[in-house]
């Protein structure tokens, strides 16, 4: 398994054999305004580059878009992507709008989803707490299970809730993927983890390796990938963490 950070959500992640682009977010730096309410209002999204050419981050065997926002499918990621390429998403509703951007195949993730000999199980995810969360809507994650391969959890946008530490308890990850930076409006709080969420992650499966993604590259980010890792230094899981740089990759 190798799982490369890309930038924001955005991952490419070869397991048993088949490679997966989660969250294609394929802008040039600046393209879209920033998200209002929030933070650093001076800058456009994304607020970084992406570290290697499109050609190379699209050149996957199926993509996988765990919602719908701007900053996980785009309108770069929809023109670049060849319409003919399989596509996992969450809803039928996600399925509709994916299918109206010319996709011609589009499958709906299930808790029992199968491609080429790998189990894709759709779980549950919440973007955010309280009030927020109608106005965020639905999102989800993914875990990814092969004979030949550890079992692997993409969280997707989620902050930590008691269905996370149901996906842990009844998978049991050996790597977790969380979507940290802690991203908020000016109210509503946390959007997805921030370090305490990780933390919890960490406590419901202490042997596992967690990456933290989805830092630094939109506005509305708090959580920066130094203090992260500072903290989880001082909380004594730092040999748990990874805290990847844009383009940075590993291999388990």
């Amino acid at each position: 398994m190798n799982i490369q950070q890309i930038r924001n959500a955005t991952i490419v992640v070869q397991y048993a054999g088949k490679k997966f682009l989660i969250d294609p977010f394929l802008a040039e730096k600046g393209t879209y305004p920033p998200f209002p309410n929030s933070v650093r209002q001076d800058q456009n999204n994304p607020l970084v580059s992406l570290p290697t050419s499109i050609e190379e981050i699209i050149n996957v065997d199926a993509v996988i878009v765990t919602h719908l926002h701007l900053d996980h499918f785009d309108d770069a990621a929809k023109e670049a992507l060849p319409k003919e390429i399989k596509m996992f998403v969450q809803n039928e509703e996600d399925a509709g709008e994916v299918k109206k951007a010319g996709f011609q195949n589009v499958e709906v993730l299930q808790e029992d989803t199968a491609f080429e000999g790998i189990r894709l199980i759709k779980t549950k995810g919440e973007h955010g707490r309280g009030e927020i969360l109608k106005l965020a809507g639905l999102v989800c994650g993914i875990v990814f299970k092969h004979q030949d391969e550890k079992t692997l959890y993409v969280a997707g946008d989620t902050v930590w809730y008691e269905a996370i530490q149901d996906v842990i308890d009844t998978h049991k990850p050996e790597i977790i993927v969380v979507n940290g930076g802690d991203n908020q409006f000016l109210e509503g709080g946390s959007l997805v983890m921030g370090r305490d969420d990780i933390y919890e992650v960490h406590k419901a499966a202490p042997h596992a390796k967690i990456i933290s993604v989805h830092m630094e590259a939109v506005n509305h980010w708090t959580l920066s990938r130094e203090k992260l890792k500072s903290f989880a230094e001082e909380k004594g899981f730092s040999t748990s963490l990874s805290v990847p740089e844009d383009g940075e990759s590993y291999t388990f």
